[in-house]
């Protein structure tokens, strides 16, 4: 038996022994799969501005989110996504130049939402201090997900950064002293397909208390920079699923959804190396679960959301 075969094995013993013989499946709601479109869709604060024009993103992503550039705008995506029996919805925009967002404008929508309708609120924050976290807790966001990159020269190259990953700390320090639950994210071969600096995210996300990490892998997105890049191998992101499990035995760790499509082998590696939860899985990869005996559920959310939410399926 390899090396990287036994790590895997090791990484997915460990994993069942800590959280049982069971994986969740996600489907997000930017997505819809078999027909079926999931409960958890996402909005664009700022539209398809962003200052930082990153080189995997360009504000593409951005444009393909509900629009709610405005605190009114957002209170009424959101009823209208409560009226349509969503679970609930991802906040996200474009940084300004200093890297942040503007949720100081949008507090208060965020409180109106919460106490008009049952929607549960993720953000992907961008850099927070800890008032604007403070803020964010009391308006009722449920949980914050934050880019984690652990390498300065990748931060950037890739999001043309003043700054360096200290400020990434910086934020996850804050949002853990007020009590906010982080998801961290993190996107293997962020640059340009190489693996650098991603263990060193790891070990960044092991100083604090996390409940569940997701980690992703770069997805070319035709018109951006790094289209035409390769991402990194099936292998190299299992082998830091597997870094991850080993390194964060409390932390339950997720396959995301920003992936390229159709690379099975990836998914299967991933549940070889003991994933608790994946978004988007193909045939192969459920296979592969119940070649384990693993228990499956099955949920339209985001894979951040920790609330068990399951279906029957899709």
């Amino acid at each position: 038996m390899s090396l990287f075969i036994e790590r895997l094995k090791k990484a997915r013993e460990n994993s069942w022994k800590d959280f049982g013989k069971k994986i969740v499946f996600y489907l997000p709601g930017m997505f819809v799969q078999n027909g079926i479109t999931g409960k958890y869709p996402a909005a664009s604060i700022t539209g398809n501005k962003c200052a930082f024009k990153c080189d995997h993103c360009q504000g593409k992503i951005l444009a393909s989110m509900r629009q709610a550039t405005s605190p009114e705008k957002l209170v009424a995506v959101c009823l209208e996504l409560s009226a349509m029996g969503n679970y609930g919805v991802l906040l996200s925009g474009g940084c300004d130049a200093s890297g942040h967002l503007p949720w100081d404008r949008f507090i208060q929508a965020i409180k109106e939402i919460k106490q008009r309708t049952d929607l549960l609120v993720s953000i992907h924050s961008g850099l927070i201090d800890e008032p604007e976290a403070l803020c964010l807790k009391r308006a009722g966001v449920d949980q914050v997900l934050i880019d984690v990159i652990g390498d300065d020269e990748t931060l950037k190259r890739m999001y043309h950064a003043p700054f360096g990953v200290s400020r990434i700390y910086d934020t996850m320090a804050a949002v853990q002293k007020v009590g906010l639950p982080m998801i961290p994210h993190i996107v293997c071969g962020l640059n340009y397909g190489q693996i650098k600096g991603e263990k060193q995210a790891i070990e960044m996300v092991a100083d604090f208390t996390v409940e569940q990490l997701v980690i992703v892998s770069l997805m070319p997105i035709p018109g951006t920079p790094v289209w035409g890049s390769t991402p990194p191998t099936a292998e190299a992101v299992a082998d830091l699923i597997a870094e991850a499990r080993i390194s964060l035995p409390a932390t339950r760790i997720s396959l995301g959804c920003a992936r390229r499509r159709g690379n099975p082998q990836l998914e299967t590696l991933a549940i070889d190396a003991g994933v608790n939860s994946m978004a988007l899985p193909s045939d192969e990869a459920v296979a592969r679960a119940k070649s384990y005996g693993i228990d499956i559920y099955y949920q339209k959310t985001c894979c951040s959301v920790t609330q068990a939410l399951f279906e029957s399926g899709w």
